[in-house]
């Protein structure tokens, strides 16, 4: 298998910087395409996505992998701080950096996002960024039908916490933090019933431990996903598309996910059996990457 050559290195988002890794094939014909990734709700670059990138390497891509600001190995204070704007912005740098770097062809930029991250690449094709192609995971759609996917119960649940650190931010205090994942009916943002689960399996699979990371966010985002609907501008992608949809969802509500990604002209919708962590994980992980693999081959191939 080709050696990979790996640079861990900076840019700047905001007043802060983001950590971004840089893995190549040891040998390059020439300048090669980029896969720029990130994760998504409160997720770090280290939970899963160098499985994805070794396999991307290995066919012959460059990729970058970086944290947003506040999450991870990046800057940024408060921590675990979940801003829309300032990660739509931090991707925007990403990719005005990676287009700078040596070897790297700036016309074949692809983005690739997950979840949150998903919404993310869909709203960033949607709305002008130029890109060779994007790949969207089972990727957030539509804020309204997230939140009812959640339920009344949990968001009257939530909206004290939400609120409370929405008040605490205009008073310059501390964030108040509550869990990214949980069982149903926890003090968390995601609690389908197989979330906590399909944690710990993320979790295993990336050779980490329940407190590597932090796995909890600032309760204001609570009061925005409801406000985030990617889909909007998802008639306006003119790059191919590649969108990976679980039959599952209890994340990302299958049937709005599909009617969403038959907006995008140049889409390709590929769906799979089961729920919204399956995908990183086997045995689904192999198909995935695999489809992956070949809409690349077919939309930014190696050679051109």
């Amino acid at each position: 298998m080709p050696d990979t050559v790996r640079d861990d290195l900076w840019f700047d988002s905001g007043s802060d910087r983001c950590a971004i890794s840089v893995l190549r094939p040891a040998e390059l014909a020439g300048p090669a395409p980029i896969i720029v990734m990130a994760h998504g709700f409160g997720s770090v670059r280290a939970l899963r996505l160098p499985a994805y990138a070794d396999q991307f390497v290995q066919a012959g891509y460059i990729v970058a992998l970086f944290d947003y600001r506040h999450f991870g190995d990046s800057e940024g204070t408060p921590r675990q701080l979940l801003d829309v704007r300032r990660q739509l912005e931090d991707w925007r740098n990403a990719l005005a950096f990676v287009r700078r770097l040596d070897g790297v062809d700036p016309d074949r930029v692809v983005a690739w996002g997950t979840s949150f991250g998903g919404g993310h690449v869909l709203t960033l094709a949607g709305t002008g960024e130029r890109l060779a192609a994007i790949i969207a995971q089972v990727p957030h759609v539509d804020g309204i039908a997230a939140v009812r996917s959640a339920g009344l119960r949990q968001t009257l649940r939530l909206a004290p916490a939400a609120l409370s650190d929405k008040v605490r931010a205009l008073l310059g205090r501390e964030p108040r933090y509550i869990d990214s994942i949980g069982a149903p009916g926890a003090l968390a943002a995601m609690v389908s019933p197989d979330a906590a689960a399909g944690r710990d399996r993320l979790l295993e699979a990336s050779g980490l431990r329940t407190g590597d990371y932090p796995e909890t966010v600032a309760a204001r985002i609570l009061l925005h996903i409801g406000l985030y609907s990617p889909g909007k501008t998802a008639a306006n992608i003119t790059c191919p598309a590649l969108v990976q949809i679980a039959t599952n969802d209890a994340i990302t509500p299958t049937d709005i996910a599909l009617r969403t990604a038959r907006k995008i002209p140049r889409a390709t919708v590929v769906t799979y059996e089961g729920g919204h962590f399956d995908p990183y994980v086997e045995p689904l992980f192999p198909r995935i990457i695999a489809d992956q693999l070949a809409f690349l081959g077919d939309v930014v191939p190696l050679a051109r």
